[in-house]
């Protein structure tokens, strides 16, 4: 799914059954049950991850730690040709690049990792170890999927920029006793937030359809709005596509009918009060504005935001209800959601229901909702 998804991942080779029941706590509560053991099979490129250079600088081996750094820039980044202390600075400068890059891009399709510690980020920008991983659906930017996370909410959705940054600091301190200068460090470090910044202003404005010149305020005031009542973020995106807004009734439109065009996105559209409706058709009058303003046809607009928006995620409850099936010795939902994930930009009208938002029987549901390392 994250592959085609079009995000920085390590890949799926194979998912084997082993036929032994293995005994699971999920909640670390004193109720463990057994379930289908597996085992899953992933590759990449490397597995290299922060945390392996963490080792030799904490044990002060700096002959091994430069060993295994000349290996990584000879293997992974043989773009680099500085020299000296100058290489690993390059080094650091390239990993804090495709760092901002990965991250950006889980934000924009809702991934959230759950476990961002140094021994799970990759040093090639590769999305690896995943743990207690899920994909937001109403917009909160203070949702964790972990379980074990639940308290402190550490690895949140909106948090994981800075605690990607936290993991590249960790980083850069393994990476000193090579450079021995943390100027040059520091600067590398500015230029991951530069790099993330800057990606994820051109993220947003491509999943509005709009041009580089919106104002930080017009953002903000969208995620607000999408939080003033539960809203899906995957399915928001979808329907902004689909809203006219060259039409010539625009000016005629009640507040009430625009907010009625996301009915499917909000989790709860009955209760929307009199005050959000007015809040929410403000910012959609906005958003009207501004693309009239471009001048784009609707059809060109709403390709252009599909390519980026996806239509299918594999919402937690949907690889639930396939886990509970294929305990059962039933695999179609397994392939089904394969089949779909491999074009999730696409309509795929046979399979609707599965771009449909959270049903209310999975939003406490384990698995459905929260997940731990034993899951």
């Amino acid at each position: 799914a994250m592959h085609h998804l079009g995000v920085p991942t390590t890949r799926a080779l194979s998912l084997v059954a082993t036929g032994d029941q293995i005994m699971r706590d999920m909640f670390y509560d004193g109720r463990p049950a057994y379930e289908p053991g597996a085992i899953v099979c992933r590759v990449a490129p490397s597995f290299l991850r922060f945390g392996n250079f963490e080792i030799f600088a904490a044990q002060g081996d700096a002959a091994v730690l430069r060993q295994l750094a000349d290996y990584t820039i000879r293997h992974h980044f043989p773009h680099i040709e500085d020299n000296g202390a100058g290489l690993y600075v390059s080094l650091f400068e390239a990993v804090c690049r495709r760092t901002a890059h990965m991250i950006v891009q889980w934000m924009r399709v809702g991934f959230v990792h759950g476990v961002m510690n140094t021994d799970n980020l990759s040093v090639l920008g590769l999305t690896i170890d995943y743990g207690p991983y899920g994909w937001i659906d109403n917009y909160d930017p203070d949702w964790t999927p972990n379980t074990t996370d639940a308290q402190g909410r550490r690895y949140r959705y909106g948090h994981q920029s800075k605690i990607a940054l936290w993991n590249l600091i960790r980083f850069a301190n393994s990476l000193y006793p090579l450079v021995e200068d943390a100027k040059p460090l520091e600067s590398a470090l500015d230029q991951y937030i530069e790099t993330y910044e800057r990606e994820q202003r051109e993220m947003m404005h491509a999943k509005l359809g709009l041009e580089a010149d919106v104002k930080p305020e017009f953002i903000t005031e969208l995620l607000e709005v999408l939080q003033l009542v539960e809203t899906d973020m995957t399915l928001f995106y979808r329907r902004l596509a689909d809203l006219e807004v060259c039409d010539d009734r625009a000016a005629s439109v009640s507040d009430t009918e625009l907010v009625a065009h996301f009915r499917d996105a909000h989790y709860r559209p009955d209760e929307i009060s009199a005050d959000d409706t007015a809040r929410i058709g403000r910012w959609i009058r906005m958003y009207q504005d501004r693309i009239a303003h471009l001048g784009t046809s609707n059809l060109e607009r709403r390709q252009r935001m599909n390519a980026v928006n996806p239509r299918f995620v594999p919402r937690n409850y949907l690889a639930q209800v396939a886990i509970e099936q294929a305990e059962e010795g039933d695999y179609s939902g397994v392939e089904t959601l394969l089949n779909i994930l491999r074009s999730p930009y696409g309509e795929h009208p046979e399979h609707a229901d599965f771009a449909k938002k959270r049903p209310e029987w999975a939003r406490r549901k384990p698995g459905c909702s929260m997940l731990s390392c034993s899951s």
